[in-house]
């Protein structure tokens, strides 16, 4: 097949709803770059534009990989997946950015190894689970799948990046709920997870964190202290109204009030300048992207591109879902990007590897 009747066959709805996406996110870092807090500096919108032509371009390239390929290499999965431990303990070496130990710091960017190893964890249970979906009636294959998860998960924990363990975990238990774990299985996880959960808070968690959860549980107890950051989002939201106060106009983001508007809070930062017609085009083209993704897992031919389709809906979803939560102050601050929006290349750039090995799934029909 020649390269433009391949691209041709793209999913260009898909495609197009993650570029727009990532043009909603451009929009808005550049708006927050001319803050009084950034002084003008422009460097996050032109590497973050950097980051979605890299991104695009390894889209086209993975594409022409064939997922079959892909699936029927085990090992290869294995290898990529202890490289990613590998990458995540290595971390712990390195000095801490905001609190946090996550980011290897690549010339003029940041690499953060959690973002290839969700891609990894959704492949190696789509081929886990694709061959032993009618025999999920066994502990042993939660189990088995769960030391593949739990490895990462620990690691991540202890970074400490709650966010992305909440978003493993989510994964995890999605694809076993659609792979057919029995309930009682399911609810027998759950009640395991409640009590790591508040063994967690009572021993593990530090004092910052403790605030952090205290803090979103009494919203108006220290209001310039702990829960400054999710009273200047919700403030941000509300400025909005109908049709925003405009690009670069947005007065909590560009007097420097809203903390962290180009990642964390950029959900904040857009429904202060666009307005709630805005938020509806966001959550609009979000809505379209996962539709998309649907259509190709419900249309796949084999168990595992229709786990791998729907592991990666539930991993973008569940980001999405966390960090509008957190702008919304209904949930606590744990440090989510909006997935394609907020700045941040690993996480756009693993967006949209796994397009594109979406695309392929499509195209082949496998």
């Amino acid at each position: 097949m020649s390269f433009w009747n391949h691209i041709k066959k793209f999913d260009w709805l898909l495609v197009g709803s993650a570029i727009l996406l990532s043009i909603i996110g451009l929009i808005s870092i550049w708006s927050s770059s001319s803050s009084v807090s950034t002084s003008s500096d422009y460097n996050n919108f032109y590497k973050q534009l950097f980051f979605l032509g890299m991104s695009i371009s390894a889209m086209i390239g993975i594409s022409f990989i064939d997922n079959r390929t892909i699936r029927e290499n085990p090992i290869a999965m294995f290898i990529f997946y202890c490289f990613c431990i590998v990458l995540l303990f290595g971390v712990f070496f390195l000095p801490e950015i905001r609190g946090i130990k996550s980011w290897y710091k690549i010339g003029f960017a940041s690499f953060d190894p959690i973002e290839p190893t969700k891609l990894i964890l959704i492949l190696i249970l789509a081929k886990y689970f694709s061959s032993r979906h009618i025999e999920l009636y066994k502990l042993k294959h939660i189990f088995y799948s769960g030391i593949y998860v739990g490895i990462p998960a620990i690691l991540i924990f202890l970074h400490p990046e709650f966010g992305s363990v909440a978003i493993i975990l989510s994964i995890w238990l999605s694809i076993l709920l659609i792979s057919g774990i029995r309930v009682r299985h399911f609810i027998m996880i759950l009640i395991v997870f409640s009590l790591t959960i508040i063994l967690g808070f009572n021993i593990i968690l530090k004092d910052y964190q403790k605030e952090r959860l205290l803090g979103f549980i009494t919203p108006q107890a220290d209001p310039l202290g702990r829960n400054w950051n999710q009273n200047q989002s919700k403030t941000s939201i509300g400025a909005g109204g109908i049709l925003g106060e405009g690009i670069g106009n947005g007065s909590q983001t560009q007097n420097g009030f809203l903390p962290e508007p180009h990642t964390d809070f950029i959900f904040s930062a857009i429904a202060e300048e666009m307005g709630f017609v805005g938020v509806c085009i966001l959550l609009g083209t979000f809505m379209l992207f996962f539709s998309r993704i649907l259509r190709i897992a419900l249309r796949a031919q084999s168990n595992f591109c229709r786990l791998f389709a729907s592991g990666i809906a539930i991993s973008i979803f569940v980001q999405m879902f966390i960090n509008i939560a957190m702008n919304l102050g209904l949930l606590p601050v744990i440090g989510v990007p909006l997935p394609m929006v907020s700045y941040g290349g690993s996480n756009l750039l693993f967006s949209f590897i796994a397009i594109g090995i979406l695309q392929n799934m499509k195209i082949i029909k496998a």
